[in-house]
């Protein structure tokens, strides 16, 4: 015979896992509202050498570290006139620390014609987490991270915190 479980016990368990720790996935899904396509650090890395990459940071951030080749374009300041060189069919990266300020500059691109933009997946925590490289401003390898501040920070799961 079946044991039921009575309801308030449900609303106790559902009310504890929902209050409980996000997962980073869970955390993604939540920031984005999806208006930029989105591409994961695992298919961007070996297309690298053939895409545009935006670095959506503050400058303190990106000093830090950043992608390899990525062109900074602060978040802050960002105008379209910036990337005027850029023709409207490339391949555009946009990243900031998580993807939620990059993906409004990724709509500022869109809205000005540009076809082919693509958010970082979990921006460049996302990136380092997967496990690969970044560069301090000497464009040499670094663990370093700026991590926005702390609450941000917790999801950097690999390399070193600043703040």
């Amino acid at each position: 015979m079946k044991k039921l479980i009575p309801p308030f016990i449900l609303l106790l368990i559902s009310t504890i896992t929902s209050c409980g720790q996000k997962t980073f996935d869970e955390k993604m899904e939540s920031l984005y509202k999806k208006t930029v396509p989105l591409i994961k650090a695992d298919s961007l890395k070996p297309k690298l050498a053939g895409v545009v990459i935006l670095d959506t940071r503050s400058e303190e951030e990106y000093q830090v570290s950043h992608i390899n080749g990525a062109r900074f374009v602060d978040y802050d300041n960002f105008e379209v006139g910036q990337v005027s060189n850029i023709s409207k069919d490339t391949e555009v990266i946009v990243y900031c620390s998580v993807g939620y300020r990059s993906e409004r500059v990724g709509e500022k691109l869109q809205k000005a014609g540009y076809t082919n933009v693509k958010n970082l997946y979990g921006g460049i925590f996302g990136w380092k987490n997967e496990g690969f490289e970044v560069v301090g401003m000497n464009n040499l390898p670094t663990d370093s991270v700026h991590v926005y501040n702390r609450l941000w920070g917790k999801w950097l799961f690999k390399g070193t915190k600043v703040y």
